[in-house]
Formats: structure tokens, sequence, C-alpha cells
């Protein structure tokens, strides 16, 4: 079972989304919260796989909440997902660099969230519509250090950097392994060293690097 927790400052909205995640036989919902606060104590109370954490919240935003969260080694296997009513919301950007692994808009179908929140269990991808994409590159654009790519990318092989390249522009790892001619479990291996190497979380920290670093933009000049 996949174990997830709710948090938005509007009861109504909480209600629904524990009612959803009902609906599935592979996922319980833990608990709700109505702020910043609650849902830190949550995550370390009940010690979901998955958060949906809304961005606007009392006493404590979904920013430093998801912060916190992701700095307690106790919940480092605890995901998070940013669930915001806007499609241009700069502080989604800061939150995946706070460690969330995703964000999406709460218009989405009943149906894609919780296919989401399985997607995101599993770590296996970041989930990354076309806004999220664009948020990305935008606002790495706007921050991103040259340094980054010598210091962080230093220890990185010729292959890797195509793997984290693929991985930034959206591709899983069934899609890298076709296009690289590789096999599934080589693609993992890569992505499993990238992790370590760069001394990341999940996917969605991989994608921002790779925007930050300069990669992504260098890749496409060279196309």
């Amino acid at each position: 079972m996949i174990r997830v927790a709710i948090a938005d400052d509007q009861p109504l909205l909480r209600a629904t989304l524990t009612r959803l995640v009902g609906t599935a036989d592979d996922l319980v919902a833990v608990g709700e919260a109505g702020t910043g606060d609650q849902v830190v104590e949550l995550a370390a109370r009940t010690r979901p796989d998955v958060v949906l954490m809304d961005v606007r919240m009392p006493d404590m935003d979904g920013l430093a909440a998801t912060r916190n969260i992701r700095a307690d080694p106790a919940l480092s296997q605890v995901h998070v997902i940013i669930l915001t009513t806007f499609d241009l919301d700069e502080y989604v950007y800061e939150a995946l660099r706070a460690g969330a692994s995703g964000f999406l808009l709460k218009d989405i179908p009943p149906a894609d969230l919780l296919t989401a929140i399985r997607v995101v269990a599993s770590g296996e991808a970041l989930l990354a519509p076309t806004v999220t994409r664009r948020l990305i590159a935008e606002f790495a654009r706007k921050e991103a250090a040259e340094s980054l790519i010598a210091c962080e990318l230093a220890a990185v092989t010729g292959r890797e950097r195509e793997v984290l390249t693929l991985i930034a522009c959206g591709l899983t790892n069934p899609q890298i392994a076709a296009h690289l001619e590789l096999s599934i479990s080589t693609v993992k291996t890569h992505v499993r060293r990238l992790l370590s190497k760069l001394d990341v979380h999940d996917r969605a920290q991989l994608v921002i690097v790779a925007y930050e670093s300069g990669l992504v933009t260098a890749a496409k000049r060279s196309r």
C-alpha cells in the first residue's frame, strides 16, 4: 500500500482528496493537515510515502514545509507532490529545489492524480507536464551558475551526461534505453550513479541539476 498524507488549507478539498485516495485499492490516506506546521508533524508521525502539498497554507507555507520534511533524515523516503492552482507559480520551482518530487495543477483529472501518486512513490520518474518543464527551464536559466558545470558534473561520465540530459527532457527509463540502445537495467544503473555522484535524492533533483548546470541548454545548441 502507498501511504498518502494530504495537506491543504481548505477542509473541503482535503476531504475530497482523502476520499479520492480511498477509491484506489493500492493507496491509503494516513492523515490530513491544514497548515504547514501540521503537515510536518503529520509526516514525522505517520511516515507517508507521498505528501500532497498545497503551496499556500497558514503558519508555514508548502515550500518551508517541504524543506523541513526533506531535511529530516528519518523522512528520506517521503516524496512530496506540490498541488497548485497556478500554472506559472515561481514557488513551484523553489519547491522542487527544496526537495519536492514534482507538482500538479489542482484541476488535474482524478485518475491522473492517482497515477501521479504511484509514479512519484516509485521514484522512477519526475511527473513533468509541459508546464513543469517550462517552469524549471525558466527559473533555472535565471539562476544558472557556470561553476556548477565544473563542480557538480566533474565526476559524471559522458554516457551519464547523456542519460541526465534525457531525464531532464522528461524521458522514462524505457524511453532512454530505446534512445541510447541500452538495456533498462543499464539505464537504471546510470541513474543510481547519477543520484549518488550528484548527491540528490530523486529524478526531480536531477532535472534541476541538468538545467542549472547548463547541460540541457548546451545539448540543445549542439543539435
